[in-house]
């Protein structure tokens, strides 16, 4: 009987580690977060952000999208760490996924911050994949709740929508450490060329996807910030046709979709 006993304790405790390290990431990665924006530890990512600038520059206040990623990441912390939570199969499919998701945001602050432009967008790559993992899981089953619509489904929506353009802001900073050019005809021509190539793959994600409704939030705001941010007249026709884009593909989701409710918060 004892061998049994163990083996029907051991998820009960996978289950408890699981979810204290989500809430201590959730934390860990807002204090480096706090702490490399400040400039605390190194210069700030606008600084950096800043120093190999590209037509794809989102403004500064589009950044204030990781306040409500953050809050939201928090609250689905406390929410999977509560004893009627802990044990579900549905934290056991995500959670671990969504704690390195956290341990990913820590390293590329840090990459980023620290001027390791390539690291840190080999870091973003990981963390968008591991995002679409997590948003693909969510997908196969309705949320239980409104509160796990909010911390959960909402949260990991504008994640993952902020992330996927996060990613082509990246490549482009990453162009520019590698010595191509960041102003100009052919940048200009480049960033039309990837801001429009992942919009198409953003409206793929909303006609395919549930939660859309905050994953199209993220991906227009974005846009909105890329293009308001003074870029060349190209870009800003290019992200107003992707903002476009995103919103027809949104809408024909909801409407079309059996269940429009799943369809738009998961």
């Amino acid at each position: 009987m004892a061998p049994m006993t163990v083996t029907s304790r051991r998820p009960v405790l996978a289950d408890l580690v699981r979810s204290i390290l989500v809430a201590v990431f959730a934390v860990l990665q807002i204090v480096v977060s706090v702490l490399a924006e400040t400039g605390a530890t190194h210069a700030s990512i606008g600084a950096v952000a800043r120093e190999y600038a590209t037509p794809l520059l989102a403004a500064d206040w589009a950044f204030a999208i990781w306040g409500p990623i953050y809050v939201g990441f928090l609250g689905y912390a406390a929410y999977q760490a509560m004893p009627g939570q802990r044990g579900r199969q549905l934290h056991r499919e995500v959670g671990w996924w969504l704690a390195f998701s956290a341990v990913l945001n820590i390293g590329w602050v840090l990459a980023f911050g620290s001027g390791w432009v390539p690291l840190a967008e080999l870091l973003i790559v990981m963390m968008l994949v591991v995002l679409a993992v997590v948003f693909g899981r969510l997908s196969r089953q309705p949320a239980e709740s409104v509160l796990e619509r909010v911390v959960l489904r909402g949260t990991v929506a504008l994640y993952t929508g902020w992330v996927s353009f996060a990613i082509a802001l990246g490549t482009a900073a990453t162009g520019v450490w590698m010595g191509l050019p960041g102003s100009g005809a052919l940048a200009a021509i480049a960033a039309v060329v990837v801001l429009l190539a992942v919009s198409v793959i953003a409206s793929w994600v909303v006609l395919a996807g549930t939660a859309v409704i905050g994953y199209s939030v993220a991906a227009v705001w974005a846009m909105a910030g890329i293009a308001l941010n003074d870029p060349p007249a190209a870009v800003v026709v290019a992200g107003a046709i992707a903002i476009v884009m995103i919103i027809a593909s949104t809408t024909r989701r909801l409407t079309t979709a059996g269940n429009p409710m799943r369809a738009a918060w998961g």
